[in-house]
């Protein structure tokens, strides 16, 4: 006793200590001395235990050993912490499980303090623990057969949690089926039919009942209500899925009865017993022995295309001299009809309506053959079939394409008339009146025609010579239209583009240019722009420039930039040297072959006051006789300069550089030195030195000055001198006033003559382009004009006009500047030739 009690101590402690550990291998199986079986619940076997133990201790040894060791295993479960409840589905909440907190070893008073919680591995919470008084129970409706479906065990397990220090243990609870769960049809009624010509024997499957508990609650049974021709075979009771089968024991008679009802009902195994039923339904079906027959073997119909879906075609009809199912009839496509027939049209089954499905294209097919069968509904099901021929009328439905197979494009302006541009198919798939295409081509007037090649071919060819400077692109619009009714028509639209050919030469926007440049230029100086212009495009409009120097070398005066056309004075240019420089300018493409234009250039060089006054005449080495005493205005002498300028720049004025003078005065205009004042003996013999200024009217003014000597002499010492100088003053007088005169017409003339050259020579330039090539050479010009209001001067210099153009070089003299026949005297009254350097000089004593 002492020894069990040992044991017995040891067992509890190992259930008061235990952890999470693994289940026992299993059960040893035992039974107690009368024989029962151990209970499962740890703490029920450690009571049975008990209970052996108390036996088994008044037996001998060898029931002692065997008392250990069922002891040892009761106390193995009970240390191992798994707790296994059981409760029956569908108990109200509430309902008492197992004492959880006693049969886990712990105190009530415990449950609280070391937060005792369990933890459920579903979703749902079925059950709780009252910590109060540490019993398991239900905590909401349990449903096996929702939880479980048709698995045979269905437990929920449990985690139980307690703190301080921290165990785990493992709980499963049970879920027994009961039978609530009544066997259920698929069908409320189920409907045979059987024909009157089946024998005796034949079997005829019926829909099996369901049951969604387990075990004996869902071992089904069937009955079926008694009757004279069937019979129920339910199998054999080992299959418990077995399916009723309903066996013909007796043959039928359609016109006896016709109809059978029939109760068939299903048991369960549970208690109490729940039952199901669904009503049998057998008719009894005449025997197919008439097939259906149409009243044609073929029907021809004739359809437009383009039918709107749904549109009737034609309503078959087909006749069975039986009854019941064997005289209803069902229609359809045999399976020799293409399938892409039957998505045009479909027949209706029942009536026999064959009616348009989809898209009737009469250009896709145009004659549909179509076997349709009509069968009965028979139990041997028998068939009659017919044809029907459905031939398609063409509508005008299809717009001509129009198809430019060949477009030669771009094409040369050069092209001769009868070139083929382009080849033009039109295509129509309609037949007939409504497949027969004309072509016209829009607008009429382009210089294109169209031309039949043959049945709906056509090309498109040159009417008449292109000019792409004209027209460089052509649009035009080809129709094709059917004869239909109404008429059809589509169009194309058709770019010709016209390629370039070098034939525009460049041209000047005027045939010649007359440029007016100052002397004294910088070197490089842009003096003007040619431009000409090509009407063609890419390399037959790129032009280059370049200046003609055939005539005369121009090299060393004028370049011209050859792709811009600017032209630039290569150095300054001297008026005095040079008045005018005529030249040609071309400019070529860079067609093949290149083509060529010109322009003529007039550069008149325009004077600058660049040449100071040069004074000729008397100087201090031979003063003037002046005998006193002379009267006040009594002119003395004169001074001559001349100035290599013209115009203004070459008119001058003289006046005396010492103001303060007043013996003596100039002439403002004709340089004329006279007396300021009568002069007596008493002045003294001596000689007087004047110093004049000469200034041009140019901007800047420039100037010079030269000294005028005069010697007074007296009456007595010159008696001689005074005759010679009689006669002087006596000639020279009249001489200057004719002079001045000469000098006076010579210049109005020079000046209109030159103005009416000009103007005749720009206005013939005008008039012809191309003129004859012309070189001016070197030549003198020199004029000397004086009178009482000023001088012009002209310098003698050796002027060139230079001109160079193509051609045979021939001088021609378009401006001339002649040299007046002015008689100079000198002291004899002999006229005075002109130096080479075509300046005249005189003294003029008086």
């Amino acid at each position: 006793m002492k020894k069990f009690s040992n044991f017995y101590l040891h067992g509890i402690e190992r259930t008061r200590n235990t952890k999470e550990l693994e289940t026992p291998p299993s059960d040893f199986g035992l039974t107690g001395v009368d024989g029962k079986e151990s209970p499962k619940n740890s703490q029920d076997r450690w009571g049975f235990g008990c209970e052996l133990a108390m036996v088994a201790w008044q037996k001998d040894d060898g029931a002692k050993r065997l008392l250990q060791l069922i002891l040892l295993h009761t106390a193995w479960e009970v240390g191992s912490g798994q707790l296994h409840y059981s409760v029956l589905e569908e108990s109200q909440h509430g309902s008492f499980v197992g004492r959880i907190a006693q049969d886990l070893g712990l105190e009530v008073s415990e449950l609280v303090p070391r937060m005792f919680r369990i933890v459920s591995k579903g979703q749902e919470e079925h059950f709780q623990v009252n910590v109060q008084n540490g019993i398991l129970f239900v905590n909401s409706r349990i449903d096996r057969e929702e939880l479980c479906a048709e698995n045979m065990d269905c437990a929920v397990h449990l985690e139980v949690i307690v703190d301080k220090p921290l165990r785990v243990f493992h709980v499963e609870v049970e879920i027994k089926d009961i039978n609530d769960n009544a066997p259920v049809f698929s069908v409320h009624e189920q409907v045979l039919a059987v024909a009157e010509s089946r024998v005796a024997g034949s079997r005829f499957l019926l829909s099996s009942a369901s049951d969604a508990d387990i075990d004996a609650n869902a071992v089904i049974t069937y009955k079926l209500s008694s009757n004279d021709y069937f019979i129920l075979d339910s199998g054999s009771e080992e299959d418990q899925s077995k399916s009723p089968v309903l066996v013909l024991k007796a043959p039928l008679d359609r016109e006896k009865d016709p109809l059978h009802r029939l109760l068939l009902t299903a048991t369960d195994g549970g208690k109490p017993q729940l039952s199901g039923t669904v009503q049998l339904v057998i008719n009894v079906l005449d025997a197919n022995d008439n097939p259906p027959v149409f009243n044609q073997s073929v029907y021809r119909v004739k359809l437009l295309e383009n039918a709107a879906n749904g549109t009737l075609v034609i309503k078959l009809n087909a006749t069975d001299l039986d009854e019941g199912n064997n005289k209803e009839i069902y229609y359809f496509f045999s399976n020799n009809v293409p399938s892409s027939f039957t998505k045009v049209f479909s027949i209706n089954s029942n009536t026999g309506e064959l009616r348009v499905f989809g898209r009737v294209d009469f250009e896709d097919v145009n004659l549909y053959n179509l076997q349709v069968v009509a069968e009965d509904k028979g139990n041997f099901p028998l068939s009659g079939h017919c044809k029907v021929r459905i031939e398609i009328l063409d509508v005008n439905d299809n717009a001509p394409e129009v198809t430019v197979s060949s477009l030669s494009v771009p094409v040369p302006e050069n092209s001769p008339p009868g070139t083929v541009v382009a080849l033009i198919s039109i295509s129509d798939r309609d037949s007939g009146a409504n497949g027969q295409v004309t072509c016209s081509m829009w607008p009429s007037e382009l210089p294109f025609k169209l031309t039949s090649n043959f049945k709906n071919y056509y090309s498109l060819v040159l009417a008449e010579p292109l000019d792409r400077e004209r027209v460089a692109e052509y649009s035009l619009v080809l129709t094709a239209q059917d004869q239909g009714d109404p008429p059809l028509s589509a169009s194309s639209s058709l770019v010709v583009p016209i390629s370039d050919v070098n034939d525009n030469a460049p041209t000047f926007a005027q045939p010649s240019y007359t440029v007016f440049v100052k002397e004294n230029n910088p070197p490089g100086a842009h003096i003007f722009t040619t431009s000409a212009s090509d009407p063609d495009v890419a390399e037959n409009a790129l032009i280059s420039y370049w200046l003609d120097e055939k005539q005369w070398p121009l090299s060393s005066y004028i370049s011209v930039h050859s792709e811009s056309g600017k032209l630039y004075a290569l150095q300054p240019l001297d008026y005095e040297k040079v008045k005018l420089l005529e030249f040609q300018v071309r400019a070529k493409d860079a067609g093949l072959p290149s083509l060529c234009g010109n322009v003529t250039i007039q550069v008149f060089v325009l004077d600058e006051n660049d040449n100071t006054p040069v004074v000729s005449g008397p100087t201090e080495d031979t003063p003037i006789l002046l005998k006193v005493p002379v009267a006040a205005g009594f002119v003395v002498g004169k001074i001559h300069a001349l100035d290599a300028d013209s115009g203004y720049n070459a008119w001058l004025r003289y006046e005396l550089y010492d103001v303060t003078s007043s013996l003596w005065r100039v002439g403002l205009y004709s340089g004329e030195i006279s007396t300021a004042r009568t002069l007596e003996e008493a002045e003294g013999i001596n000689i007087q030195s004047l110093l004049v200024l000469v200034k041009d009217h140019g901007k800047p003014v420039l100037s010079t000055t030269a000294t005028f000597s005069v010697s007074l002499v007296a009456s007595t010492q010159a008696a001689l001198s005074d005759a010679r100088l009689s006669r002087t003053v006596g000639n020279v007088k009249p001489l200057a006033d004719t002079a001045n005169l000469y000098l006076i017409i010579a210049i109005c003339s020079v000046s209109s003559l030159f103005l009416l050259v000009i103007l005749v020579y720009v206005a013939l330039r005008c008039q012809n382009q191309t003129k004859e090539e012309m070189m001016y050479g070197p030549g003198t010009a020199t004029l000397v004009c004086a009178s009482e209001v000023g001088s012009w001067s002209y310098s003698n210099r050796h002027s060139h006009i230079l001109a160079g153009v193509s051609g045979d070089v021939g001088a021609k003299s378009d401006l001339m500047v002649f040299s007046p026949n002015i008689p100079v005297l000198s002291e004899s009254g002999k006229e005075l030739v002109s130096n080479a350097a075509g300046q005249v000089s005189c003294m003029e004593p008086l």
